[in-house]
């Protein structure tokens, strides 16, 4: 089973490679992918502030660091547990376009840990976390085709972010409670 996984996460990798877009186009997917580094997070602090009010955003803000540490405590677990080499450490032929944060790629530590918030902002301001909900996964997607991240790599964070967000939930509901 796991050389199956393997054996599609080349081949997708290697689609994404035969299938580029114009430099130009790549210089926005650039931009928009780095904002997965935390950028626009702010954007949506803004903007939330602006829905809830300061004591609204401050509990949103409080549950998102709660799955976040969650998803950060998980992510390290696992990444340091499978260390599992980048496609461009794999392939000779594929650069990473975008700087990785770390050596290993399993799992995208771009899309769990965003995707930890991104849950919990959609629990509590629905109206603004749908979007959120779809960032974590484009930019996932854009890590494969920069050549930072498999497939796999991208579908186990969705799940490990989805499952950092209900262990923090759970424990903020215990400890602090709603």
């Amino acid at each position: 089973m796991l050389q199956k996984i393997q054996l599609l996460d080349q081949r997708i990798t290697l689609f994404m490679r035969d299938h580029r877009f114009s430099p130009k186009v790549n210089g926005w997917l650039r931009f928009y992918v780095r904002l997965g580094d935390g950028y626009i997070w702010a954007l949506f602090a803004l903007l939330m502030i602006y829905i809830l009010g300061w004591k609204g955003f401050l509990t949103v803000l409080w549950q998102s660091l709660d799955s976040l540490a969650v998803s950060l405590i998980l992510y390290w677990v696992v990444k340091l547990s499978v260390k599992r080499a980048r496609p461009f450490s794999f392939f000779e032929h594929i650069n990473a376009e975008v700087p990785p944060l770390d050596k290993y790629s399993f799992p995208s530590g771009h899309t769990m840990n965003n995707l930890a918030v991104a849950c919990t902002v959609f629990f509590l301001v629905p109206q603004v976390g749908w979007v959120m909900l779809l960032l974590p996964v484009t930019w996932g997607i854009l890590r494969i085709y920069f050549g930072v991240h498999w497939a796999s790599d991208i579908v186990a964070g969705i799940f490990l972010g989805g499952i950092s967000f209900l262990i923090g939930h759970f424990l903020w509901n215990l400890f602090i409670g709603l």
